[in-house]
């Protein structure tokens, strides 16, 4: 049994309800997802569910781990009931997927809080972090930092200046599972309705505060490589836990990379550079070799680091190109540029040889 308010069911999904969803409609939440099968979770019971045929028509219309969504019936114990709807997300942290082929991956959704952990080892990567900030400031949740296995480390409380520093406003947790600091004002940063995801790499130590968190070794760790910090995949799924003092978890497996596809966020990560853009000469100002270039100048008066001007430049980049990517027009022009770029440059090499 469960409650659909302690679950993250509000007034935003309650208004999507439809005469067609039944007098009693069966709202569920997903908790896991396992290949084709989702593990579902509503107000009566816990069960089973598949999509229905005209979901699995429409592969941009599936949900994922947090979705709420309509089911033909109550889900039970030996019997896969059937996805009918997926409700609008209030929130959905996303990534580009990756291949050369640039589509974007919903993550989790309707995610009130979503905390990166990093380890304070060979893991610790200040520009990695902007990066996640950046994504979940675009899904519409709230970021936090934990800085994990202070036990190791002298530098924690510098190292969380440093995050502070870079990205203002953002809650910085330093913890230790194994002296168990830290854990418990983590617990308390998760509001008893609210919904919670840890992302990162692996082997920061997500799966061992979520089991400090709820006080069981429910799931499953494992060793990092001294040389790098880096962990193996131990969690192989995106699973929501309930936690004993209210509200959920979604833990997730552990990110080797996160594309970013598209600029949303940045300006929230990077709100000083976003503040003196403003002042530039040109609106459409690239801080770059421009006359009147309020960015550069705070640069080279020292107000701002050259190389955080540089992360944010390439962020900025990779964000362009992953919406060109997707974007079919501006594709077809940027192979159309590269194909007349391609035989400018032969021509030339023809003429040369004499060819022509």
């Amino acid at each position: 049994m469960h409650n659909l308010t302690t679950l993250g069911f509000g007034p935003f999904f309650q208004q999507q309800l439809r005469p067609s969803d039944g007098y009693e409609p069966v709202v569920a939440r997903i908790a896991a997802e396992h290949r084709n099968l989702y593990e579902v979770w509503s107000a009566r019971s816990a069960g089973t569910a598949q999509l229905s045929g005209r979901l699995r028509a429409m592969p941009d219309s599936h949900p994922c781990v947090g979705d709420w969504v309509i089911l033909k019936s109550e889900p039970a114990a030996g019997h896969t009931t059937i996805i009918e709807r997926v409700l609008e997300r209030r929130t959905v942290f996303t990534r580009g997927a990756a291949g050369r082929q640039t589509r974007i991956q919903a993550v989790a959704a309707n995610i009130d809080r979503v905390f990166v952990v990093c380890g304070l080892d060979a893991d610790f990567n200040i520009n990695r972090i902007e990066r996640y900030v950046a994504r979940i400031w675009a899904s519409g949740a709230e970021p936090s930092v934990v800085l994990n296995k202070a036990d190791i480390a002298e530098n924690g409380a510098a190292r969380a200046a440093e995050v502070g520093k870079r990205c203002p406003g953002v809650p910085v947790y330093v913890t230790s599972v194994l002296l168990s600091e830290g854990v418990e004002a983590l617990c308390s940063g998760i509001g008893a309705n609210e919904t919670a995801a840890f992302v990162g790499s692996s082997g920061v130590g997500k799966s061992s505060l979520i089991n400090a968190l709820i006080g069981e070794s429910r799931m499953a760790t494992g060793q990092v490589r001294q040389s790098d910090g880096r962990g193996c995949h131990v969690t192989t799924h995106r699973q929501i836990i309930a936690l004993p003092a209210g509200g959920l978890l979604l833990d997730t497996p552990g990110m080797r990379e996160l594309q970013l596809v598209d600029d949303h966020g940045l300006d929230a990560v990077f709100e000083d550079i976003a503040m003196l853009a403003g002042q530039c000469r040109f609106h459409d100002c690239r801080h770059e070799a421009e006359p009147g270039c309020a960015v550069k100048q705070a640069v080279q008066s020292g107000a701002i680091d050259a190389g955080r001007l540089e992360h944010y430049r390439k962020l900025e980049r990779e964000a362009e190109s992953s919406e060109r990517r997707r974007d079919v027009k501006l594709r077809r022009e940027d192979e159309r540029a590269w194909g007349r770029l391609i035989k400018e440059v032969t021509r030339s090499q023809r003429r040369k040889k004499g060819l022509e």
